[in-house]
């Protein structure tokens, strides 16, 4: 069924008081930082990887994209049960199996076998806490906070991709690739802890009427929910590409260019993710004043165009690909918030967990393709080289434009407090 423009108005009913939602959102917000941590640690480090290991851009693809693979499979599962218990307990399970994967990679991995296990582990870890931190605030907070709890949400997971770049990298650096690992399980261990001793555990949610638990159909159906995960997907292809590839790329530039810079692959991952976070939070904020449906056009057309600029002159030098990758993520980034929150929003309140999870499930779809595609297709056009490049980013450009196109036809619905954009 199709949500009507402000649907969502009935979302966190019975939510808790202004005081007790800012504090729920910080100490989740809190908690998803540092269980993202780790989240990038093998893009930070792959190329130490890829050449210790003699890993193929194939396999350093797979390793990447089976974390994608692996919450795209099992969020289905775990998010649609927080429509039926406590999101609190979904979450601590998640955050436990996060905890668990970096332990094993700091423990065991020595190649693409069994770094593609702790992947997988990893996915299902997150699985069990993306979604469902949001879907825990969601419940709990008013319709009028909704909207900015989602951006503070996203925010926070934003944050710690950046730091996981940075942290990695600079312990890497220091300590070696396992003890950057071995970091991220320690904080990973503190969001549980967090999520345990802090958040108050919920009664159980109450769904809807006559509604089967794994039953999806009504979700397909509502085709504003759907319009935002289908461009949901794409987004996420776009990011996890530019996430899992964008070292090993500035790493190669900088050899093709033959300049050596101070700030190096990994520092400009971790500003790529602040800044990603900070566009994104005010991505939602132009939402809300622009009108949702404008301010996502504005996104997927404006990162389709760069990417196409990047495959042309990317590899021209250092700096000029610095900017323009800075450039493509801020563009992927800024309807990161809006999307979430609009199929969030116009999603049914006794299935606003089995929406997120469908959202979620078209979106890490997207995310396992997208550092498959670019693997792909750099080993299919002869590697790392400035034609492997373009060939790549004038593939996820093809993505980008597709997903426009499909957003466009299905046209969903805005928030309550929304402008309606055209």
């Amino acid at each position: 069924m199709n949500a009507p423009t402000g649907a969502g108005a009935e979302a966190g009913d019975g939510g808790t008081d202004s005081r007790e939602a800012v504090r729920l959102v910080v100490l989740v917000c809190a908690a998803q930082v540092l269980a993202q941590i780790g989240a990038f640690a093998w893009p930070a480090l792959l190329p130490g990887r890829m050449a210790e290991w003699a890993l193929g851009s194939a396999e350093a693809g797979w390793v990447t994209g089976l974390f994608y693979a692996a919450y795209t499979v099992s969020v289905p599962v775990l998010v649609t049960l927080t429509d039926r218990v406590d999101p609190r307990r979904v979450y601590l399970f998640g955050v436990a199996t996060t905890t668990i994967s970096h332990l094993g990679f700091t423990l065991l991995a020595d190649g693409f076998a069994s770094a593609a296990a702790m992947r997988i582990l990893a996915g299902i870890g997150w699985a069990g806490s993306y979604m469902t931190g949001l879907k825990l605030l969601s419940d709990r907070v008013s319709p009028r906070l909704l909207s900015r709890a989602t951006a503070g949400h996203a925010a926070g997971v934003g944050l710690s991709g950046a730091l996981s770049f940075l942290i990695a990298g600079s312990v890497g650096a220091w300590l070696g690739w396992r003890a950057a690992f071995a970091v991220a399980a320690g904080c990973a261990a503190a969001a549980w802890l967090i999520a345990v001793l802090l958040v108050p555990p919920a009664g159980r949610p109450s769904a809807t009427a006559g509604a089967r638990l794994f039953d999806f159909r009504p979700v397909f159906r509502n085709r504003s929910a759907m319009a935002y995960a289908i461009a949901y997907g794409v987004h996420t292809l776009e990011m996890s590409a530019l996430r899992g590839w964008v070292v090993a790329y500035l790493a190669g530039v900088a050899v093709l260019a033959g300049s050596g810079s101070g700030l190096g692959p990994a520092s400009v991952a971790a500003a790529m993710g602040i800044l990603g976070t900070l566009v994104s939070v005010a991505g939602n904020e132009m939402s809300i004043r622009l009108g949702r449906q404008r301010l996502i056009r504005i996104a997927m057309s404006g990162s389709m165009v760069c990417a196409v600029v990047i495959a042309l002159v990317g590899t021209r030098g250092y700096w000029l690909a610095v900017a323009l990758v800075l450039v493509y993520a801020a563009l992927i980034w800024l309807d990161s918030s809006s999307l979430t929150a609009g199929a969030a929003g116009t999603a049914e309140p006794g299935r606003r967990g089995a929406t997120l999870a469908v959202h979620s499930m078209l979106g890490y779809g997207g995310g396992f393709l997208g550092p498959v595609v670019v693997g792909v297709t750099l080993e299919a056009a002869g590697g790392p080289t400035p034609t492997g490049w373009a060939a790549a980013f004038l593939a996820l450009a093809a993505v980008g434009l597709a997903g426009r196109l499909v957003f466009a036809v299905m046209r969903p619905a805005g928030l309550a407090g929304d402008r309606v954009g055209h």
